[in-house]
């Protein structure tokens, strides 16, 4: 799988928390965040996902 895909993050947790969430469910290792959102703060996390993650500073141009 590779791409961006926006995820919406629910309030209580961290950004970090989200992508540790996706990898195990989905298997994939290479998967991050382009930005943080404050663990108190629910709304959309753009994630770049395989080769994608090269890419990522084009998502926060």
């Amino acid at each position: 799988m590779n791409g961006i895909v926006n995820v919406l993050k629910p309030p209580g947790m961290s950004s970090h928390q989200v992508v540790s969430f996706l990898r195990r469910q989905l298997g994939i290792r290479r998967i991050g965040h382009t930005g943080t959102l404050d663990p108190g703060a629910g709304g959309v996390l753009p994630l770049v996902v395989g080769s994608a993650t090269r890419l990522s500073f084009l998502v926060l141009h």
